[in-house]
C-alpha cells in the first residue's frame, strides 16, 4: 500500500492545495496527517495564504482519504470545521515488518522496540536516524519548514521512504526501512 505522510500545514491554503494535488498525482491510497492542520501557532509566522477556513475546506474535500492524528496546535474547535476525526494522539500502522507509530511529536510515548519506527512532524525538519532501539523519521513541514529544509511530505511504499518537495514533487531524500 502507498501512503503519503504530511504534517504541519498550519492553515496555509496555498500549501494545502499543493499537498492535495501531489496526493492525487502520487496515486497514494491514504493521506496520513500528523497534526497542526489549521492554526499557525504562537511561535510561527503566518504561512503563505493563511486561511484556516479554506484549508479546512480543502482537507474536508478529501475526508475519505485521510487518517489524522492531533497536533499541539489542533483544538476542539477545529473538529467543528473538519469533516474527519483529528482527536487521536497517535496511530499504529504495521508495515514492512515494522510497527510505525504515527504521532505529531509533541508528546513522549515511552519505550520503543527494535522493530518500531516513530514517525512524526512537529519539529518541521525532515529526519531519518536510529535513536537507541528504534528508528526516528520526521516528514518535515508542508508550510513552515525549518533549518533550510524544503516544504515537504513523505511517501511510504513497500518499506521505502521518499521525502519530496511539495512545490515541485522533486525527491530530496530516500531511505529503506
Amino acid at each position: 500500500m502507498k501512503y503519503m505522510i504530511a504534517s504541519d500545514i498550519h492553515g496555509s491554503a496555498y500549501y494545502c492545495g499543493l499537498l492535495k494535488e501531489r496526493y492525487f498525482a502520487e496515486g497514494a491510497e491514504k493521506l496520513i496527517l500528523l497534526g497542526d492542520l489549521l492554526y499557525h501557532g504562537a511561535r510561527n509566522a503566518l504561512p503563505r495564504d493563511y486561511s484556516t477556513l479554506r484549508t479546512a475546506e480543502i482537507l474536508s474535500s478529501m475526508k475519505e482519504h485521510i487518517l489524522c492524528v492531533r497536533g499541539n496546535c489542533d483544538s476542539d474547535v477545529d473538529t467543528l470545521v473538519l469533516e474527519f476525526p483529528i482527536v487521536a494522539d497517535y496511530a499504529i500502522l504495521p508495515a514492512a515488518g515494522k510497527t510505525l507509530i504515527l504521532t505529531h511529536g509533541h508528546k513522549d510515548y515511552g519505550v520503543l522496540g527494535e522493530n518500531d519506527v516513530l514517525v512524526n512532524g512537529h519539529f518541521h525538519v525532515p529526519a531519518f536516524e536510529r535513536r537507541g532501539n528504534f528508528l526516528y523519521v520526521n516528514c518535515g513541514s508542508v508550510s513552515i519548514p525549518k533549518e533550510n529544509s524544503p516544504h515537504s511530505y513523505l511517501v511510504f511504499e513497500d518499506g521505502k521512504l521518499t521525502w519530496k518537495d511539495v512545490e515541485t514533487g522533486a525527491i530530496f531524500k530516500e531511505a529503506q526501512l
